[in-house]
């Protein structure tokens, strides 16, 4: 059983930058970041096989979006910079201990954290 627990959400302008944390209880190899806005599905905006650190991002946030890990304190981190309003949404930490390549859709991981809401203003 992998916790995860988010923290760093809020509300920023156009334009601006944060930076999500998770939190989680025990070393996973495939970990993500996804968000959900509000009458939309749950879309990938980041994602980390750990193994080797192979990344994969969507366009909509490629260039702007960094998923990066603190092994020795089981810490995921999303650096969100030149954030959008269409960048607005409950954003979700995500983990897989088993898998053997980067995953990118929501189906493929079976723990999850609670959530934190990023807002942007325009």
């Amino acid at each position: 059983q992998v916790q995860l627990v988010e923290s760093g959400g809020g509300s920023v302008q156009a334009g601006g930058s944060l930076r999500l944390s998770c939190a989680a209880s025990g070393y996973s190899k495939c970990m993500g970041w996804f968000r959900q806005a509000p009458g939309k599905e749950r879309e990938g905006v980041a994602s980390i096989y750990t193994d080797t650190g192979t990344t994969y991002y969507p366009n909509s946030v490629k260039g702007r979006f960094t998923i990066s890990q603190d092994n020795a304190k089981n810490t995921l981190y999303l650096q969100m910079n030149s954030l959008k309003p269409e960048d607005t949404g409950m954003y979700y930490c995500a983990a897989e201990p088993r898998c053997w390549r980067v995953l990118v859709s929501a189906t493929d991981y079976n723990y999850w954290g609670q959530g934190t809401q990023v807002t942007v203003s325009s």
